[in-house]
């Protein structure tokens, strides 16, 4: 079993950042990849980004490139999610989710932590 449970979200101005984490505990040693997803009131979830857990290569959604930076720490099995210029409309519960090897869904998700961005 494999646990993830995030951390950093809050209240910012637009124009902010905010720094999320998302710590994996557990059978973590078959990790393909890790993703961070998120869900505003009334709307389906969107992915937000990935990093490939082997070579950190990481993938973003078109709605945050170039403002959002995600990254890993292989030896704390804990991967981040840097969040610059942010927007009202970044406003949303915000996951970690984790996909293993030889899978093409994340089997384990996050409780979900909130990020508020003011206008």
């Amino acid at each position: 079993q494999v646990q993830l449970v995030e951390s950093g979200g809050g209240l910012v101005q637009a124009g902010g950042s905010l720094r999320l984490s998302c710590a994996a505990s557990g059978r973590t040693f078959n990790t393909n990849r890790m993703g961070w997803f998120r869900q505003a009131p009334g709307k389906e979830r969107e992915f937000v980004a990935h990093i490939r857990w082997d070579t950190g290569i990481p993938f973003y959604g078109d709605s945050v490139k170039g403002r959002f930076t995600i990254s890993r720490d292989n030896a704390k099995n804990t991967m981040f999610l840097q969040m610059n210029s942010l927007k009202p409309e970044d406003t949303a519960v915000y996951y970690c989710a984790m996909r293993l090897l030889g899978s093409l869904d994340y089997a384990y998700w996050g409780q979900g932590t909130q990020v508020t961005v003011s206008s």
